[in-house]
């Protein structure tokens, strides 16, 4: 016989009492078996009738703890079956009644019956053997009597007896070549797939996943796997096996349903064309146990910078220790109602820029279950700064910068922080072009911030004015212009905190300054500007050159500062460069100009005037001689007629001399003028200019 071995036992140490009575024998309540799956039950009480005392031919003596079970045949064959106690020293008996019993009849003899006898302290089975021939034992067996032969349809009734005291569970197992009849085989006409909808689970232990413990669960949603389509069988769901072999307490709506507690369903046959139908007696039990694959998930914080006070912060959320384990998968989500409905996923948790307030986290495992657990989001202490300005004084050097130490930027009253300077907001956001001569930043007016980090890592930016102490000059001191020999005094002015002059005085002004280059140091505030100031010599006035016309002299004069005057003693001065009447010989002439320092001074000469010359070799008044004037530099005598036509020249080639001849011929007598040039000998090389006429007589 094929022996199906199912995922559960019909019960497992459930416990009968015997059947109550309803009739003339209590087989008419017996239990149906309807598959050749192993039985295990643990009968206890002996219902209404003794058996033993009512039938004839049984071997049984007393009825103690008794239970009938009834099969019918679908395969015609050998049958045997096995009765093993489930302890020592237990005996159980039996009678085989059939085929076709008629439970009313109570003298009918079983067809086979026999006990095992007590062998203390091991487990004394009994039942049908292919091997043994009695078909009823009545002591000093084996326990075990014949096989029968069965055919198709024909119904037996089987009654078991716990002889012993103790109430004990057995096991019944059948055999041979025939099968029972049974609308649950897979080979019959009503197929049925047992279990379906049990996972295996890696110790196959047909156990449901639940996402909770406990969980409400609809064991109704179980019943279109159980069934499989097959319209003639009907499943129930109970509580305990006890509820479902007395069919009591269904389970018809949604329960809370725990890990604790084994549950059972029971499928039973109707078939309406035949309703005397020994299939309709079939009820196959099943055991639902629930394994809980919830799992704990913790509520987080996370903390992180509002940097610059923006109200928003960078969140990891991955980072939240929510207690993830191994195959579980997250998805966050920015509130709990779209955490639940799986809209507006946060796509980038590991970047989450978010004000202070909340995320979800909604974790799922391998078995479908999931759990959302809330994520708190805060703020670190903000980072308080405060804009700042620094003024710094000029670099003499680039008075349009400074030098700027920007640690003293007062931008916060916060401890333990550190400060990076940067020269644009930018570059402080992104930690660019950082200032690293923070101490001695020189810089023209402007500005500069400072990025300031807590030990958190916070930051907030602060603006810093850089203004730029311009230098402060005085308005009244100015450069000088006085003679040589003189002094002068020097005022800075009021309105400054501090002077200090390069003589070493302190005072505002210095006085019996003499020509030359000064500076003061003018203090203003902490600033100080130092101001050059010259006391030039005045320009000495030039003699740029000296006409003499007979007893005139035109003396011509550059530089210097007009109006000039003009002396011939140093004493007695004229606003007129013209002196008339001068004395033939050397004469000094003194010139000033409007600064009235000491005069400059030149020597004239005034040259004999030599007006009539007659070259006629006589040896008197044959030349115009000016050899007297020889040491003065570039001395050159030149003679024109009435025309303006050069017709001589003296110079140091002739000696300085003309005797009226021109071109080795006498020129005409007439009258000539003449000019004599020279420079002088002083530092200026004053060219001068003398100028006369003469009468030139030659005789033909």
């Amino acid at each position: 016989m094929k022996n199906y071995l199912l995922l559960f036992l019909l019960f497992v140490s459930c416990t009968f009492f015997g059947q109550s009575p309803a009739g003339p024998q209590d087989c008419i309540y017996a239990i149906p078996i309807c598959s050749n799956a192993d039985i295990s039950l643990t009968p206890g009480g002996t219902g209404i009738y003794d058996e033993s005392e009512h039938s004839t031919g049984s071997c049984l003596y007393g009825e103690s703890n008794s239970i009938w079970l009834t099969f019918s045949v679908q395969t015609a064959g050998t049958l045997t079956f096995l009765i093993t106690p489930a302890a020592p020293s237990i005996d159980y008996d039996f009678a085989l009644y059939g085929p076709n019993h008629n439970c009313a009849n109570l003298n009918v003899a079983p067809l086979r019956c026999s006990y095992a006898g007590i062998n203390f302290g091991v487990v004394n089975p009994t039942g049908l053997s292919m091997t043994a021939t009695d078909t009823s034992e009545d002591g000093g067996g084996d326990g075990y009597v014949k096989y029968i032969d069965v055919l198709p349809g024909q119904v037996y009734h089987l009654l078991l007896n716990n002889f012993s005291q103790d109430i004990a569970p057995f096991s019944l197992t059948f055999g041979g070549t025939a099968t029972l009849l049974t609308p649950f085989d897979n080979g019959s006409a009503q197929i049925h797939q047992p279990f379906p909808f049990l996972e295996p689970g890696p110790n196959h232990d047909g156990k449901i996943d639940i996402c909770g413990n406990p969980v409400t669960f609809d064991f109704s949603t179980l019943s279109s796997q159980i069934l499989n389509g097959n319209p003639n069988f009907i499943v129930k769901y109970y509580r305990s096996g006890t509820d479902a072999f007395d069919d009591i307490n269904a389970i018809t709506t949604p329960i809370p349903v725990n890990t604790t507690t084994t549950y059972t369903y029971a499928i039973a046959y109707v078939d309406p064309s035949s309703p005397t139908s020994f299939l309709n007696q079939c009820r196959e039990y099943g055991t639902i146990n629930f394994t809980d694959r919830s799992f704990p998930l913790n509520p987080a914080t996370l903390t992180s910078c509002s940097n610059n006070n923006s109200g928003t912060a960078l969140y990891n959320l991955t980072s939240a220790a929510i207690g993830n384990t191994t195959g579980l998968t997250l998805q966050y989500y920015p509130s709990l109602n779209d955490a639940n409905n799986g809209t507006n996923e946060i796509m980038e948790p590991y970047a989450y820029t978010s004000a202070a307030g909340y995320a979800f986290v909604k974790a799922t495992n391998t078995y479908g279950c999931t759990k959302i657990v809330q994520i708190t989001l805060n703020f670190y202490p903000i980072v308080t700064v405060t804009d700042a300005t620094l003024r710094s004084c000029f670099i003499e050097g680039n008075p349009s910068t400074a030098m700027f130490n920007l640690t003293t930027a007062p931008v916060t009253s916060m401890t333990g922080i550190t400060k990076e300077y940067y020269p644009s907001v930018a570059d402080a956001v992104n930690g660019t072009n950082i200032i690293s001569n923070f101490q001695t930043y020189v810089a023209p007016t402007g500005v500069v911030y400072v990025k300031v980090i807590n030990s958190n890592g916070c930051y907030a930016v602060a603006k810093v004015d850089l203004i730029v102490l311009p230098p402060v000059y005085s308005n009244v001191l100015e450069d000088k212009i006085i003679c040589m020999e003189d002094t002068t005094t020097l005022d800075a002015g009021p309105g400054f905190s501090g002077y200090k002059w390069s003589t070493g005085a302190t005072t505002s002004s210095i006085s019996n300054v003499t020509v030359g280059t000064y500076w003061v140091e003018l203090k203003t505030g902490n600033c100080i500007a130092r101001q050059t100031v010259k006391v030039y010599a005045s320009e000495q006035p030039v003699i740029s050159n000296v006409d003499i016309t007979n007893n005139t002299i035109t003396v011509n004069v550059i530089g210097g500062a007009a109006p000039y005057k003009y002396s011939l003693d140093g004493i007695n001065w004229q606003d007129s460069n013209e002196f008339k009447n001068v004395a033939r010989g050397d004469n000094t002439v003194y010139v000033k100009d409007g600064y009235d320092c000491d005069p400059i001074t030149i020597t004239v000469v005034v040259p004999n005037l030599v007006n009539v010359i007659t070259p006629n070799g006589d040896g008197v008044n044959d030349v115009i001689d000016y050899s007297a004037l020889a040491s003065k530099q570039n001395l050159v005598l030149s003679i024109f007629d009435r025309y303006g036509v050069k017709v001589g020249q003296a110079d140091k080639f002739n000696g300085y001399k003309w005797d009226g001849t021109t071109g080795g011929k006498k020129v005409p007598t007439g009258t000539y003028w003449y000019t004599v040039t020279w420079n002088e000998n002083n530092k200026k090389n004053t060219p001068f200019k003398f100028s006369g006429w003469v009468m030139v007589k030659n005789r033909d």
